[in-house]
Order: structure tokens, then sequence, then C-alpha cells
């Protein structure tokens, strides 16, 4: 029998985060600060619009697109926010997810062999999204010395006369790093001079703490040639309800939509009259929720310094990055350790990269109790290597 499978596929490895996940769930006593879900439930009044819609019997198929209205909500929403001013019709296609927003907007952008120049560590989808859409992803190492954070020069070192697309993933998940204005500032003349495209990850647009989330795509010059991936996952507690966007120029939406049509069809009706809610009233849940992620991220911040493993101060999403090289550990062994033997479950910062060897991936969208109760096992843990080495 000839071998059924794709090459391409069968080559691409699973998730880090995924194998951590699938063993704390059949731990007893075990903690998990490893998976990036919200530990808020939906806002109410955000489900019960979702129900009304069911019990409306709202459950037939929308626009390929979206809704209208949800689409013209998404258009206020970042009109409001973050000064980008769209089309509902012609330039916001909806999507199951921001997940499948990426994957489709590198189908629709990539010849095959087009270059993507992707800075990690970065979300696990990314590279392989690139690689099963044909084109080939160039690793740009982002460094804790520069605050992981991309800089022009890495742009250009990376740059060939095949890359087409820059992923731009920030708020970053793992490291929680953001970039200012001044910072996309100084990156934009070089994305222009190298005519490339621009899939902006904007995700955790709403979780920064201090500065207020730029768009690249609202600085000048850069409308035309970013696509921006955003969702209801992260800043309203919706995981579980799949739906995301895309908003960019109206010749690639339009083959988004096209893509998204034969593939999808649409996002869940019931799901997008939830959106519409969100976006109309949800502002307040936004703001109490990032406040809640704010005293949780400097809580751990503090104590991972204090019992001495250096932290990054993370600006945005719900993550912190602890390096862990003073320990003598690689990123693997730690957290494989720290969950057979302490029963806390963290990620390896190498399950975003090879960059991220020698950290860890913390999530801090847990409660505070779990929070402080997983903070001692940990203590614990590494002052019983610290004797050791001792």
């Amino acid at each position: 029998m000839r071998n059924p499978l794709n090459k391409t596929i069968t080559e691409i490895k699973p998730s880090g985060i995924r194998k951590f996940f699938d063993i704390v769930s059949e731990m007893k006593d075990a903690i998990s600060l490893g998976v990036g879900e919200p530990d808020f439930e939906t806002p109410w009044h955000i489900r019960e619009e979702g129900i009304y819609s069911l019990e409306k019997g709202k459950t037939h198929y929308t626009s390929n697109a979206g809704l209208k209205e949800l689409r013209q909500e998404i258009c206020n929403y970042l009109n409001r926010r973050f000064n980008l001013k769209y089309d509902p019709m012609k330039q916001v296609l909806v999507t199951i997810g921001g997940s499948e927003a990426i994957d489709v907007a590198l189908r629709v952008m990539l010849e095959p062999g087009d270059e993507v120049l992707l800075p990690q560590p970065s979300y696990v989808s990314y590279e392989p999204c690139v690689i099963m859409a044909g084109g080939k992803p160039v690793i740009i190492e982002l460094k804790g010395e520069d605050d992981f954070k991309l800089t022009a020069q890495e742009i250009l070192d990376a740059c060939t006369e095949k890359t087409k697309i820059l992923i731009l993933p920030f708020p970053n998940n793992p490291t929680g790093s953001v970039m200012s204005k001044d910072e996309l500032e100084k990156i934009v003349d070089v994305i222009i001079e190298k005519d490339l495209f621009v899939i902006s990850d904007e995700i955790y647009a709403e979780l920064t703490y201090g500065e207020k989330h730029t768009s690249i795509a609202s600085l000048p010059g850069m409308m035309e040639r970013t696509i921006v991936i955003n969702g209801f996952s992260k800043a309203y507690a919706m995981t579980g309800w799949r739906l995301g966007y895309a908003a960019g120029p109206e010749v690639i939406i339009k083959q988004m939509i096209k893509l998204h049509q034969f593939s999808i069809m649409c996002a869940a009706s019931f799901s997008q009259h939830a959106a519409i809610e969100a976006l109309k009233n949800g502002d307040a849940d936004v703001e109490m929720m990032t406040e809640a992620y704010d005293q949780r991220r400097r809580l751990l911040i503090h104590e991972l310094r204090r019992m001495g493993l250096p932290t990054f101060e993370a600006r945005g999403a719900f993550y912190v990055f602890p390096c862990i090289k003073g320990t003598g550990m690689t990123s693997e062994e730690f957290a494989t350790r720290l969950l057979k033997e302490e029963k806390v479950a963290v990620v390896p910062g190498t399950a975003f990269g090879d960059s991220g060897e020698g950290y860890l991936r913390i999530s801090y969208a847990y409660s505070i109790e779990k929070i402080k109760e997983a903070l001692e096992r940990i203590e614990r843990f590494v002052k019983k290597y610290q004797k050791q080495d001792a």
C-alpha cells in the first residue's frame, strides 16, 4: 500500500505546549501555569447574547465574511481603540479564531518558496502555517538583552530577494514583550524599503500594562501592506467561542474570504452575535480583567526574581519568561522535572523556537491563589537544586 500521508505534514513537530498540558490533565493535585487561557468566565452579558440568539433561532449560515453588524462593530472598535479605519464590507473577514486568520492570510499571499521573516520566541503556530502554505520560514532570534524586541537591522540582515512577509508578533507570546510606537516607527522604513507585507498578530492588544498598544497599520505607509489579526479569545475570555478576524487591504481580504468560503463557510452564528455584544458593551470587562492580570504579573515577576530567576519585565499578554540558565538545566529538563517533582506545569521556552532555550513560559491567566501555591513549589524546587550545586 502506498503511503497515505503528506510528508510536509508528518515532518511538522507537535506543539510543545500540548505535551505538558496532556500530562498535567492526568496528574492529581497538579497546578498548571502552562496554557494561555483566561481563568475568567466569558462575561455574563456576552454569554446571554449568545444564548438569546439560539433561543431566537438565529442558527443559520451567515455571510461568508461574517455578519454585517459584527464587521461594522469590528471597524468601530479598531477605529476607537487603535485609530484604524476599514470598510466593513470590503476589508474585514470574521474567522474561526485568530489562528485561522493567520493560516488563511499566509495561504493566499505566499507562492512556493517565498520567505517569511519570523521573529522567535513566538506563537507556536506561525512556523507550521508558513510551511503548510508553501513558504520558507526565516527565523529572527529575538534577544533578551534587547527586551525581546525586533530591530530594523535584524530585518535587514534577514531579508533576501525572496522575502515577502514579516510576521509581527506583538504583544508577544511567550515573552510578554511589546513594541512602542517609536520602536515600530524604526522598522517601518525598512519594511517599505524592502517592499514587505506584514501580518500583525494583535490578539493581545488590549492586554498591555503601561503604554497603550500601537498597531503598525496605523503608521504612515503601512495600512496598505498590513493584515491585522485579532479576536475575542484573550481580551473577552472567549476562547471556546472560536472567533477572530482579519482586517486589511481589500485585494488580500477578498481572496481570504474566498478561501474561507471553500474551507469553513462561516463562523458560528451564535458566536458572532455574542461578539457584537462584546464589542458594544465589553470595555469595562476588558479593563477589569486587565487590572487583575497586572496584579498577577507584578506578583510573579517579583517572586521569581526574589528566588533567583532573572525575569524580563513583561509589558503585554499574560505571560512571564524567566531565565533558568543559572540552574544548569535545559528548558525541557527544568519543566519536566518541575512537573514530576512538584506537580507544576510550565512550558519550556524551546516550544516557541530554539531561541527560547534557557527560558520558561509561565502564564498568569490563573487565580492569585493558584499562582501563590505554584510559586511556593517552584521556589522549593529551585532551592533544592541550588543546595545540591553548592
